[in-house]
């Protein structure tokens, strides 16, 4: 992939570029009455259900957050309020990048235009992509598109605002399950994961496995 030189480079935000921190907040909130195993379950039950409540009709983020929560703390016998689902959709403008993205993404912006598509509000989103140390030449949004990834018609909204076809770009995840299966069932061929220990390798899906931001100048030779 090194020759290949896309029109644009496409990202996933959260937990790609900035540092995902809904195990964080979980923990700040009921790390107090779960013991350790009990935590690691609890965080994963709030990922799964995060992914489930995507998977429909578009509704806020502060919904999915909220049912999600809710969902998680009635699976592992938790008091749910939902002044806690609050906390946790309040904070994540406040999340910044991961310490390889800045120097990684100012290098490939001078010379190939960054685009983000992420399941966010637009409300909150531009706080963390100013974050980010490096010009975007357009954020997407599931507020805007309608539609969440893993969805197809989040993909195809990005892909009809940058008037380009898959062909075009390069797309760059850490998850396989929100990006890059649906990028690859979409015929975008090129591709790079960003191994950040989210789950495990998929060689199926066709990538350039990275282990930061820092490698990607590199895949297009830069």
């Amino acid at each position: 992939m090194a020759s290949f030189r896309p029109k644009y480079i496409t990202f996933d935000c959260y937990g790609t570029l900035t540092n995902f921190q809904m195990a964080e907040a979980a923990r700040d909130l009921y790390g107090s009455r779960l013991d350790e195993p009990r935590m690691q379950e609890f965080i994963k039950n709030f990922a799964a259900y995060r992914l489930d409540e995507i998977l429909g009709d578009w509704k806020p983020y502060a919904d999915v957050v909220h049912n999600a929560l809710e969902r998680a703390c009635k699976r592992n016998a938790v008091a749910f309020s939902d002044d806690d689902a609050k906390m946790v959709y309040e904070r994540v403008p406040s999340w910044g990048p991961h310490a390889d993205v800045p120097a990684g993404l100012a290098k490939v912006a001078k010379e190939i235009p960054l685009v983000i598509l992420s399941n966010a509000m637009n409300a909150q989103i531009m706080a963390n992509v100013d974050k980010l140390g490096a010009p975007f030449h357009a954020v997407y949004t599931a507020e805007q598109a309608q539609a969440y990834k893993p969805r197809f018609k989040a993909f195809e909204y990005m892909l009809d605002m940058l008037g380009c076809g898959p062909e075009d770009i390069l797309h760059c995840s850490s998850s396989f399950r929100y990006d890059l299966m649906s990028a690859h069932d979409l015929g975008i061929k090129n591709k790079v994961w960003v191994n950040r220990g989210h789950e495990p390798a998929n060689p199926y899906y066709g990538y350039v496995e990275i282990s930061d931001i820092s490698r990607l100048p590199g895949v297009v030779g830069l």
